[in-house]
């Protein structure tokens, strides 16, 4: 990970919990999406929702719930970049614990000719000037 993670907190709210008190585990995407979406703004100064991608694959191991209150902290970083493709790795965080890690693959693609295109080079310049030598 660089030095610095990139970090967003996110509120844990009270529509968020599930019958047992604790943040559903489906959730849980919704806040390492939102995360995705702050890092890709800051990081890369592109709005996801401006432009074409997908996810092709999304894992979440789960340690603890989060629960009503909690100070949650969502650290990402980019682990790969492929030629159409980033894998994004993401530690959900309370208190300085993780809670949940997961990880996401993300396709940038072009939905006029419905298939993958290359990742641009402003975005790859940009994630390891953030990243430094983490990425493979």
């Amino acid at each position: 990970m660089p030095s610095q993670p990139f970090v967003t907190q996110l509120p844990v709210r009270f529509r968020d919990l599930d019958s047992f008190g604790h943040v559903n585990t489906a959730v849980h995407a919704s806040y390492v999406e939102e995360a995705r979406m702050a890092y890709f703004e800051q990081v890369v100064g592109v709005d996801l929702a401006s432009v074409g991608t997908v996810v092709a694959s999304l894992s979440i191991d789960y340690r603890r719930p989060i629960e009503f209150g909690d100070d949650l902290a969502v650290e990402t970083r980019v682990s790969a970049i492929g030629t159409t493709s980033l894998t994004l790795d993401h530690d959900l965080r309370v208190d300085g614990d993780v809670v949940s890690t997961a990880t996401v693959v993300v396709v940038r693609y072009d939905y006029a000719a419905d298939e993958p295109v290359a990742v641009p080079e402003a975005w790859r310049s940009a994630i390891v000037d953030f990243e430094g030598d983490a990425i493979e």
